[in-house]
């Protein structure tokens, strides 16, 4: 079996930056077994498989360590292949997941936008271990679906947060958003989740379905620009439009291989 790859920094306009995903076109559904050890070889954040059916496309995304039931990145840069390389008509697509449904994806320019279910949040009490782990307290703590978010009062204290991961792998969730305003943006985040596999996401789509209704909130607004300040970084143009949320990046390609199994 021979099963094409490309490798895509997706949320940059260049290579190097933003997050890296592999993406892997089928004509047929390998064993989730399969599946796992793709991602686990790549080592990448996510590598996301998908196969068409009809008018739209399957998808599915794994971690090195596990498969997880939304990426953003891995969604944007399957787009992206399929818009840039496999020469898909048209400037909408629709991806079709198993926990998150049909998701949209349209092309404007240089643009890539994901139509994303937002997330529902709460505000929530500290679970065991996170205080610690983070090195410093939050003003607020938010839960959602599947991670936690934490708000702090500057840039700064996202920059200088040096996460305990070995603590953090404790915690039942995901993921752990942390965000605070931003100097030349809206808001600015960074994603540990050590409990999938990635310690900290370079820059994670899904999460700013929990952080779009939050800041939304807190600011009285609809529209954002949003930056992630890991090493590699990220930037995202943002919109919440009723229960869902629009998350707007670029691409670039970085690698186009083949995987042979025998």
């Amino acid at each position: 079996m021979i099963i094409p790859i490309y490798q895509v920094d997706a949320f940059t306009d260049r290579l190097f930056l933003g997050n890296p995903a592999a993406v892997c076109p089928l004509d047929f559904w390998p064993s989730d077994d399969i599946l796992q050890n793709i991602a686990a070889e790549n080592n990448l954040p996510e590598t996301a498989f998908f196969k068409k059916r009809d008018n739209l496309f399957e998808i599915r995304w794994f971690t090195p360590f596990a498969e997880v039931e939304l990426c953003g990145h891995a969604t944007l840069a399957s787009a992206y292949v399929l818009f840039n390389h496999l020469n898909y008509n048209g400037d909408h697509l629709t991806f079709d997941s198993v926990y998150s449904g049909k998701l949209e994806v349209y092309k404007k320019g240089e643009y890539l936008t994901l139509d994303f279910p937002a997330d529902t949040i709460e505000p929530t009490l500290p679970p065991d271990h996170l205080f610690k782990s983070m090195g410093s307290k939050p003003l607020e703590i938010w839960k959602g679906k599947t991670d936690y978010l934490l708000y702090y009062p500057s840039q700064e204290d996202i920059e200088e947060i040096k996460p305990d991961f070995n603590l953090l792998r404790k915690i039942e969730a995901r993921g752990i958003i942390v965000t605070a305003p931003g100097y030349d943006c809206d808001f600015v985040s960074r994603f540990f989740a050590p409990l999938i596999g990635v310690n900290e996401d370079p820059v994670t789509g899904s999460a700013h379905t929990t952080l779009v209704p939050f800041w939304a909130h807190r600011l009285n607004q609809l529209k954002f620009k949003a930056r992630q300040l890991s090493a590699r970084g990220g930037f995202l143009k943002c919109q919440l439009t009723g229960d869902r949320v629009l998350i707007s990046g670029k691409a670039c390609t970085y690698m186009i291989g083949s995987i042979t199994l025998t």
